[in-house]
């Protein structure tokens, strides 16, 4: 919850009130977006490592430290470049704090129910957009942009502490986290099942970032601040209601076909977007485009699950999301270029839909033969 709130949904939040106070460029502090991203990319390889070495405690609390000081940090920038090194402050927290923290911690516990327990515990991430960046949208317009960010810092970090103060016990010795995975990564990045899986959800992901981080700005053209929080509200509980629901029957279903549906239907929403002249129509496509939010970050584990030994999951999940971060890092920017060029959202999120049409297709083609 709070790693996806102030880390994934919060800076589109950010960058539109820096734009508003000082008249930044949005392809500026976008960029300082992918910056973040990237840098967390890399960290993320080493989540599992990290995990292993110093126990899920001290990791998940020096991320929320680092999370909470760079998000502090942000109103008290002067200049644009301050926002670069303040965002590789928060790259820190949302490594320790991102998909490949939960689905770390959560897989050693479970075996055939995995695709219901990692669903169900990544809600968080949804719950971040339900409560936090409402909440964060809320406190800036009542306190100011200073103050806001401050007194929602000050939140995070109590819920942090008691969460990770709570969480006591390591995962069972030999689990799919164990450092002496069977694969090697030389040895996963070769594997045509991992490449198209990989390239399939890097694609849609860079797509879904972009979209999401420029949410606010995109639905201001709409609607009044108020509106722009029901939106991102509607959109998170598509996204909790959707993961959900495919948490109960994904362990049942083929990913590979699941994911390829979560990708279209992305599109399809995309393209209502595109279309959109008024406040409702635009309603309907966020909560469309929800529903298969919370399913990107989980669908991956499930294929992981299905293809590779338990033993290697760690390492191949880690890879896996990491490479996909990498990529989906530039979402920011090139849709905000893409607005500053064009003048509005109409080019970015067409390239949007283009890239989660060729995701549908690229996972269905490492689809295991059939036994």
């Amino acid at each position: 919850m709070c790693g996806w709130g102030f880390g994934f949904y919060g800076p589109g939040i950010y960058m539109a009130e820096l734009h508003r106070l000082h008249g930044w460029p949005t392809s500026i502090v976008s960029t300082a977006v992918t910056l973040f991203y990237l840098v967390s990319a890399v960290l993320i390889v080493f989540v599992a490592d990290a995990f292993e070495r110093f126990g899920p405690r001290r990791v998940v609390l020096a991320a929320g430290a680092a999370m909470a000081l760079g998000v502090a940090l942000l109103p008290l920038a002067w200049a644009p470049w301050q926002v670069f090194p303040i965002f590789l402050v928060m790259a820190v927290g949302w490594a320790g704090m991102s998909g490949a923290a939960v689905n770390t911690l959560v897989a050693p516990w479970f075996g055939a129910r995995r695709g219901l327990a990692v669903s169900l515990a990544l809600n968080g991430s949804s719950t971040g957009g339900i409560v936090v960046a409402p909440l964060l949208i809320f406190v800036i317009g009542r306190l100011g942009f200073r103050t806001g960010l401050h007194v929602a810092v000050a939140a995070m970090l109590m819920v942090m502490a008691v969460a990770t103060l709570a969480f006591r016990r390591r995962p069972p010795e030999g689990g799919p986290t164990d450092a002496a995975a069977a694969l090697s990564r030389q040895a996963v990045l070769r594997d045509r099942r991992f490449a198209t899986m990989c390239v399939a959800f890097a694609l849609g992901l860079l797509a879904q970032v972009g979209f999401l981080t420029h949410q606010v700005p995109y639905l201001l053209t709409f609607v009044d601040p108020a509106g722009a929080g029901l939106a991102v509200s509607l959109t998170t509980i598509a996204a909790l209601t959707g993961r959900t629901a495919t948490g109960f029957v994904v362990d049942r279903l083929d990913p590979r076909l699941v994911s390829a549906a979560n990708f279209a239907v992305q599109a399809v929403a995309l393209a209502l977007l595109i279309r959109a002249e008024t406040a409702g129509i635009v309603y309907v496509g966020c909560v469309l485009l929800g529903l298969s939010v919370g399913n990107m970050v989980t669908l991956p584990s499930m294929i992981v699950q299905a293809e590779f030994p338990p033993e290697a999951f760690g390492r191949v999940i880690s890879l896996l999301l990491s490479i996909n971060q990498f990529t989906f890092a530039f979402g920011p920017a090139i849709l905000g270029a893409l607005r500053d060029w064009w003048g509005d959202y109409g080019a970015a999120f067409a390239l949007c839909l283009g890239l989660q049409t060729v995701a549908a297709i690229v996972v269905l083609t490492g689809r295991p033969p059939r036994p």
